[in-house]
C-alpha cells in the first residue's frame, strides 16, 4: 500500500491545497489516488473527494479504535496506486501532552512517510533549527521530504533549498511560489465547501495543473512506494449486507452536505435505501419511510430556505404525522421556527420550537462526550451497548427560546450542545441534536436509526 501523510508545521501552512492538488495532479496523470483525511471534517474531504473521484474517509482516534483505523485504511486503499492522508492543525499538535491523536501518532501507527509542508514566508535559514526540530522530537518518525509553500522568488528558493540540504538531509520535494489562484474562498467555518462552489472543478483543476509543476510526483511515487507493509489488523469493519426494506430521503445540496460517506454506506448497509431530495428546489419529499438532514449551511441560504415555502410545510407536517426523522447541527437549524444572522430573520420549517440565532464566535467547537438518556428513541442493537460515546460538534448558532418542559436524548459529559448539559431535541419520531455523530465501533448510529426507521414503518403497516 504506497501512502503518503501530508502534515504542516502548524495550521495554515497551506497543506490542504496542497493536498488537494497532489490528489488532483496524480490523479491527471492517470493514477487511482485514494483520499483520507484526519480527524472529525466535512469540508475537506468534499474538496479531496472531488479532486480524485473517490470518497475521502476521515481517520480519527477519538472515534474510532486503533485497528479499526488500519483496517479502514486497507479497505478503502484496496486497487489504488497510492493514498494521500492529509493531517489536520500542525504535525505535533493534539488534544493531550503525550500527543497520542496527532499527525504524527497517525504516522507512526500506519508507518506512513509523512511530507512536511512549511509556510516559509519570510523564512531563510532559519528554516534549519525548524526542521531539525522536528526531526528529534520524534526519531521514530520518518520525515521523508518537504514542501515549501509560499515562496516568494527564485533566491529565496535557492537559500532555502541550500540550507536544508546543508543542516538537515530531508530533501525538499515541492517549493510552490506565492500565487492567489491557489486560494479557495474561507469563511467563518473555513474553507467553502466544494458542494456551494460552482467553479470547484475547474479550480481543481488549476490548483492541480500548477501543484503538479512545481511537486516532484515521481518523487513522491518513490516515497509512498518505499513505505513499510501496513500493520495486520483483523479488525472486522462491517457486518452483513441486509435487504433494502425502507427509504430514507436525505438532504443532498448546496445547505446540505455535511455526511460521512462511510456513514452512508452503514445505513445502506443496514436496508436503506437512501433518496436525495434538495430544500432549496425541491416542492416536496420523495417517498420514504424516515428522513435525514446532515450539517451544512443553512445560515448562507436561508432566504432560499424560506422562500421553499411547500417544501418547508411538507417536512413540519410529516414530522407531525409520525415520520422517523434524524437531523444533526445544520438540520437541527433548519427544523427551527427561524434563523437569525446579521440582522436578518427568516422562517424555517418550524417544527422544532425554538428560534436559532448565529453568533460572532463558535458556540460549540471540538469533540464531544454523550450519554444517553432514557428518553432516546432509537433502539440498542445489544443490551450491551455503551450509552456513552464520543462525537464531535462545530457551531456557530445557538438554539435558543425552547419551551420547558422539552425532552433531550443526551446529557452532555464533554461540549456543549444545545444548553451545556443537553443535546438531542425529541418531538415525536424525530432526534435532532448538535453532535455530529460517526458510525464506528464505538457507536453503530446508522443500524440503530434505520431499525427505528423499520419499526416505525411496520407499526403503521399493522
Amino acid at each position: 500500500m504506497n501512502r503518503l501523510l501530508i502534515s504542516a508545521a502548524h495550521k495554515s501552512s497551506g497543506k490542504t491545497t496542497i493536498s488537494i492538488g497532489l490528489c488532483a495532479a496524480l490523479q491527471r496523470n492517470g493514477k487511482r489516488v485514494q483520499p483520507f483525511k484526519k480527524g472529525p471534517d466535512y469540508i475537506d474531504p468534499m474538496w479531496l473527494g472531488k479532486a480524485t473521484g473517490r470518497s475521502c474517509i476521515n481517520l480519527d482516534f477519538y472515534t474510532m479504535q486503533k485497528d479499526e483505523i488500519l483496517a479502514t485504511m486497507q479497505h478503502y486503499s484496496a486497487g489504488c496506486d497510492i493514498s494521500i492522508i492529509e493531517g489536520n492543525k500542525g504535525l505535533y499538535d493534539g488534544l493531550d501532552i503525550e500527543g497520542s491523536n496527532s499527525n504524527a501518532a497517525l504516522a507512526r501507527l500506519t508507518k506512513t512517510p509523512v511530507i512536511l509542508v512549511i509556510d516559509v514566508q519570510g523564512m531563510t535559514r532559519g528554516i534549519a533549527p525548524l526542521v531539525l526540530g522536528y526531526q528529534n522530537f520524534d526519531p521514530q518518525l520518518h520525515i521523508a521530504g518537504i514542501i515549501l509553500n509560499q515562496i516568494r522568488g527564485q533566491r529565496h528558493e535557492d537559500k532555502l533549498r541550500a540550507v536544508l540540504e546543508h543542516y538537515t538531509g530531508v530533501p525538499v520535494v515541492g517549493a510552490v511560489y506565492h500565487n492567489p489562484s491557489l486560494a479557495i474562498t474561507e469563511r467563518h467555518l473555513g474553507l467553502v465547501p466544494s458542494n456551494e462552489s460552482g467553479q470547484a472543478r475547474e479550480q481543481i483543476d488549476l490548483i492541480g495543473k500548477l501543484i503538479g509543476e512545481q511537486v516532484e510526483l515521481d518523487r513522491l511515487l518513490e516515497i509512498a512506494g518505499n513505505a513499510p507493509a501496513l500493520p495486520a489488523t483483523d479488525f472486522a469493519l462491517y457486518q452483513q449486507q441486509k435487504s433494502a426494506d425502507v427509504r430514507i430521503a436525505i438532504a443532498r445540496d448546496s445547505a446540505f452536505g455535511f455526511y460521512y460517506p462511510d456513514d452512508l454506506e452503514a445505513l445502506q448497509r443496514a436496508g436503506a435505501t437512501l433518496v436525495e431530495f434538495n430544500t432549496l428546489s425541491d416542492n416536496c419529499l420523495p417517498e420514504c419511510d424516515g428522513l435525514f438532514i446532515g450539517g451544512g449551511f443553512p445560515e448562507t441560504h436561508m432566504q432560499a430556505l424560506e422562500a421553499n415555502l411547500p417544501l418547508r410545510r411538507q417536512i413540519k407536517q410529516a414530522i407531525e404525522d409520525g415520520l422517523p426523522a434524524y437531523a444533526e447541527c445544520g438540520g437541527l437549524m433548519y427544523l427551527s421556527r427561524s434563523l437569525s444572522w446579521k440582522d436578518e430573520r427568516h422562517e424555517m420549517v418550524g417544527i422544532i420550537p425554538g428560534e436559532i440565532q448565529m453568533h460572532a464566535k463558535p458556540v460549540g467547537r471540538g469533540y464531544v462526550q454523550l450519554e444517553e438518556t432514557d428518553a432516546h428513541p432509537w433502539p440498542r442493537l445489544t443490551a450491551a451497548d455503551k450509552r456513552t460515546y464520543p462525537a464531535h460538534e462545530f457551531h456557530y448558532s445557538a438554539l435558543e427560546e425552547l419551551p420547558d418542559p422539552i425532552s433531550f436524548g443526551y446529557r452532555i459529559k464533554r461540549g456543549m450542545g444545545i444548553d451545556g448539559k443537553n443535546d438531542g431535541v425529541i418531538y415525536k419520531n424525530l432526534f435532532a441534536s448538535y453532535a455530529h455523530l460517526r458510525d464506528t465501533s464505538y457507536n453503530h448510529w446508522a443500524e440503530r436509526f434505520v431499525r427505528f426507521v423499520r419499526s416505525i414503518k411496520s407499526e403503521k403497516t399493522l
